[in-house]
């Protein structure tokens, strides 16, 4: 872009991303044309990305307060009270968009940017997770993706140096040109040394932090407010390049700066890089700011000031500092080897003033670009599918067989050739490694630990979202009640297409109301998350996906609940027969029927949720239980499965074991316990004492799973489960 020969009208607005609409509002703010850098200010606030325009309406409907929240939604992270003076800061975001067109800096830029998330409010991370959706009809292309992607993730998070404890991963064909990463993180901080974002009297120095400002991500936020258009090779550039070894150096310096009790505020650049930063930080204490863009550092020469504003370059912060601790401020940075710069000071004046090579580049009043971003109504409508669960009578099903091609396909094949790429044991505090109900760390000098889990349902959202926005937080609540956690709080990632569709804004619309009504019934507020629309490409949306991320406390390690069995150990099933096929794995793996043919979501019973939950409390409070597995894709036969495969034993299923729905319905709020033969009547008794079905399946043995008259050897499944994913790594490995 030539910005002298740029002239600023509607069609240059329309290129930015704004409605003929918010022009003709700009103009009218205003009073004027504006310059080409203040354009770009405008088109980084206003867009979907920064503003949750077509959002915000039904965003404040969402619960977002309870007892153990201390800082809710609008921060640059949720915080909630784990007692003895610590707090867990978390959440989660998207890097979709960037990281189709480049996997790994999409990818790894990711990580980078939640990471500072968490250490922005003062916190030290302490764990990182991500839930991650790619197409699966272009092998080729797909290959490339999810390699790239946890190649990325990979080399930023080790390279950092935060354990990384897997997730979730599906494939569909909705998202063959979107692909989704979410970018889970969580850290701790002492509940008296929390940092906020806001800035709170006027002539404070606002100071720039860590690296330089180069080209790397200009109009990323924009380009994420965006629907694709086949291939967008085109905007390879909007895509930020990462440093994780500067982003600790970084860490280590603001941790070091806070300590020394000088900072006021402070507030990472992110998306719309110093504009967003700089504008939220002034408006959060309703006030003004003046930078100068020529005490920015910067990695390129005779960059533009629209430039210099929408960069998105990577390890980079905004502080305002107490008034005489610039020496120490600075001298820390030095240390560390990052750049410090006074850019700019605080003002009472509503305005935003960018000075650069001494021209007045942007003077914008300020609250209208963080508080006075357009707010849409959208048209919404739901879907009602009301189609019966297709048969199965017809198939002539065979368990065994349905089961191994569970195991084999992508969706449902061992993870393990992914969580080898990831350093999950950095800082020596991960108790349980990926691939278990829930990722858990330990609390440093403490008996306690942390766990947390990221969740959705997509065809379940897609198929009824009020329904699939319930489950989804569900179902992150019975993963972390089967690890023996308390759950806590959520944060949520809302995955959806264009809003301007009145479906897609029906799907938005539906989960939200879903995951409030689940929020609400299980206690579980939400205090931050993300939303990313325009996940489409020629039109073609993918699945609703709402990730939820889930986060709960074991107050001792002693409480902790294993995917764990031993030989003559019994398995029980707990809660209602199973039997629900509608939008089961089943149908889509084995059968191929999908979307509306598959009939309707299973229902979620919350009153079944919570007395559930009350009795793996309790059993395992007892020590009544040896260990514990929670039922969702897949259903019973899965699970069942998967304890086999992780122990090593077989089992032989005593009732109803050729029953197809039985096996593999997909009915919520179902759990497996695994006890000791004396503590089999303790288990019965206190389910009926909850009024709560417990069924006995079987007992643990030698390595051979049976199921009515048909069987199959445990290594025979692990072989079929660890190689599923082979062929997308055949190539690197």
């Amino acid at each position: 872009m030539i910005f002298s020969t740029k002239i600023v009208d509607i069609e240059l607005a329309r290129s930015h991303g704004l409605t003929d609409d918010e022009y003709n509002s700009i103009l009218n703010l205003i009073n004027r044309k504006p310059t080409i850098t203040e354009l770009g200010v405008f088109s980084a606030m206003w867009n979907e990305h920064c503003s949750y325009k077509s959002t915000k309406k039904w965003l404040r409907t969402l619960p977002t307060k309870g007892s153990k929240v201390i800082c809710g939604p609008g921060e640059n992270a949720g915080i909630i009270d784990i007692g003895d003076g610590d707090a867990l800061v978390f959440k989660i975001e998207s890097h979709n968009h960037p990281s189709y067109i480049d996997p790994f800096q999409g990818s790894a830029t990711g990580v980078g940017g939640i990471l500072r998330d968490i250490f922005t409010m003062g916190a030290r991370p302490i764990v990182t997770m991500n839930a991650l959706s790619f197409g699966c009809k272009d092998k080729k292309k797909v290959t490339h993706l999810l390699s790239e992607v946890i190649k990325g993730i990979g080399s930023y998070g080790n390279s950092f140096g935060v354990p990384n404890l897997g997730g979730e991963l599906r494939f569909d064909e909705s998202y063959e040109g979107n692909c989704l990463v979410n970018v889970f993180a969580a850290g701790l901080v002492k509940s008296n040394k929390i940092f906020y974002s806001g800035a709170t009297s006027t002539n404070l120095p606002v100071v720039y932090l860590g690296a330089k400002t180069g080209r790397d991500g200009i109009g990323g936020a924009t380009m994420a407010s965006s629907e694709f258009i086949s291939e967008k090779e085109a905007e390879r550039p909007a895509v930020q390049i990462g440093d994780p070894f500067m982003e600790k150096c970084l860490l280590e310096a603001c941790l070091e700066l806070m300590e020394a009790e000088a900072v006021i505020s402070i507030q990472d650049m992110g998306a719309a890089g110093l504009t967003c930063s700089a504008v939220e930080m002034a408006g959060k204490g309703k006030l003004g700011m003046i930078l100068d863009l020529d005490k920015v550092p910067t990695r390129e020469r005779e960059m533009h000031a629209y430039e210099m504003m929408l960069s998105e370059s990577q390890e980079r912060m905004l502080m305002t500092l107490k008034p005489g601790k610039e020496k120490i401020a600075r001298a820390i940075f030095k240390k560390w080897d990052l750049d410090f710069a006074i850019v700019g000071k605080t003002i009472k004046e509503d305005r935003f003033k960018v000075f650069h090579n001494s021209n007045l580049e942007v003077d914008l009043p300020l609250q209208a670009l963080s508080t006075m971003s357009p707010e849409y109504d959208r048209k919404w409508r739901i879907n009602q599918n009301h189609i019966k669960t297709p048969s199965i009578q017809k198939y002539n099903l065979q368990p065994l067989k349905c089961l191994t091609t569970l195991l084999s396909s992508p969706n449902y094949s061992s993870r393990k050739i992914i969580w080898e790429q990831f350093d999950h044991m950095v800082m020596a505090s991960t108790v349980i490694p990926p691939g278990s109900n829930a990722g858990v760390v330990r609390i440093p000098e403490t008996n306690k630990a942390i766990a947390c889990s990221l969740d959705c349902t997509p065809r379940y959202c897609s198929q009824d979202p009020h329904l699939g926005g319930k489950q989804a937080v569900t179902e992150g609540f019975r993963n972390l009640i089967i690890t023996g956690a308390s759950p806590l709080a959520i944060t949520n990632n809302l995955n959806f297409g264009n809003p301007e569709k009145t479906d897609v804004m029906g799907q938005i619309v539906g989960c939200i109301q879903g995951i409030s009504e689940a929020s609400i019934a299980l206690d579980l507020p939400v205090v931050s998350g993300n939303v990313s629309l325009y996940n489409e490409t020629d039109g073609i949306p993918i699945l609703a996906t709402p990730t939820i991320g889930t986060v709960g406390l074991i107050k001792s390690i002693d409480d902790l609940i294993l995917i764990k069995a031993r030989t003559t150990d019994y398995l029980y099933l707990i809660g209602d027969n199973p039997g629900h096929l509608g939008q089961s794995a089943l149908l889509r793996e084995v059968l191929g029927i999908s979307g509306k043919k598959a009939g309707p979501a299973p229902e979620i019973e919350f009153s079944k949720e919570l007395a559930a939950a009350k009795l793996i409390s309790k059993l395992n409070a007892a020590n009544k239980i040896v260990g514990g597995h929670d039922i969702s894709d897949g259903g019973l036969i899965l699970a069942i499965a998967e304890i086999c495969i992780l122990n090593n034993l077989g089992i032989k299923i005593d009732a109803s074991g050729s029953d197809i729905c039985w096996l593999f319905g997909e009915d919520q709020g179902l759990y497996l316990l695994v006890c000791e033969e004396k503590n089999q009547i303790d288990l019965e008794q206190a389910a009926r004492g909850l009024q709560i079905p417990c069924q006995k399946l079987g007992t643990f043995g030698e390595d051979l799973i049976e199921i009515g008259n048909d069987q199959i050897t445990v290594s025979e499944l692990r072989k079929i489960h660890e190689t599923g994913l082979d062929h997308f790594f055949s190539a690197s490995v």
